[in-house]
């Protein structure tokens, strides 16, 4: 214990969460340090894997599991990578240094609940349990949103991310940091466009259309054609009607006698692109 905490003279081990692990890894800073931690730290992992759980070991439970942390911190991101040297954690090392670690239940942002206040938590409590499982929510985010530029960029992120991490080129805690960066820009992503979502108006929405997609052939009169979508597709809609046939039928119907009006009927972009947003806005 003496020998592996000698690799770490003079550092804080009281400093909890990312601040704490990144002193210590300053301690460590090249790969020939790291690698001497390495070396000194699996053979005492050894000896505890053996002695556990004897109780000649709870005088140095806190100094192993402040030693462990570290250890997972500066690994390699892929168990794939490196020296033999970085191995796995034994299963009673793996069940100490996590009886300390909640980020509360992670499973359930497979349902969308991620805000910044469980990044945070995840961020200052590095897991690499944890950061896997934001790690598959982000890219359920990204395909959710994949028409969107700023989601596509977000996603080529996270892959060189990946990348960098099989390759061993960043360490786990680098991962998390990065990891943890990507999904606040995501939450901030998906705040701006549900704001500009609640700013629109039905009527607003279909004038964006229609002047997106305006030609020489198109009328000019826009606001006179959205105003009489508007007013024939409220006469026919009802709740729910987007979940039934009759009720779809009815609404396309409508839509096809305003566009006809304006001989816009055979214009199948304008038509599928108008549907659509009647569809998320009535």
């Amino acid at each position: 214990m003496e020998e592996t905490l000698a690799h770490f003279s003079g550092v804080n081990r009281r400093l909890e969460g990312f601040e704490g692990l990144e002193t210590a890894q300053n301690a460590i800073s090249t790969d020939e340090k790291k690698d001497a931690f390495a070396k000194d730290y699996k053979f005492l992992s050894t000896l505890w894997e053996s002695l556990s759980p004897d109780r000649i070991l709870d005088e140095y439970q806190e100094d192993y599991k402040w030693l462990s942390q570290v250890f997972e911190s500066v690994k390699p991101a892929s168990s794939h990578i490196g020296k033999l040297l970085w191995f796995s954690l034994g299963a009673q090392t793996t069940k100490l240094i996590h009886e300390n670690i909640h980020v509360g239940e992670i499973h359930a942002l497979d349902e969308f609940i991620l805000d910044a206040d469980v990044v945070e938590n995840i961020f200052n409590n590095p897991d690499p349990k944890n950061a896997k499982e934001l790690e598959k929510i982000l890219v359920k985010r990204f395909k959710k949103n994949a028409g969107n530029p700023k989601f596509k960029k977000l996603s080529e992120r996270l892959e060189e991310l990946r990348n960098k991490a099989e390759q061993g080129l960043i360490t786990s805690i680098e991962f998390i940091k990065e990891l943890c960066k990507i999904a606040k820009e995501t939450l901030q992503a998906e705040k701006e466009i549900n704001q500009l979502i609640a700013e629109k108006t039905p009527q607003a929405a279909l004038t964006e259309l229609f002047l997106e997609l305006k030609t020489d052939q198109t009328p000019a009169v826009v606001e006179r054609i959205v105003n009489d979508i508007d007013a024939i597709v409220r006469r026919v809609r009802y709740p729910g009607w987007q979940t039934t046939a009759s009720g779809e039928r009815e609404v396309q119907k409508s839509l096809r006698q305003s566009l006809l009006k304006y001989q816009l009927h055979k214009e199948q972009v304008l038509f599928d692109r108008a549907y659509e947003y009647i569809k998320e806005y009535y």
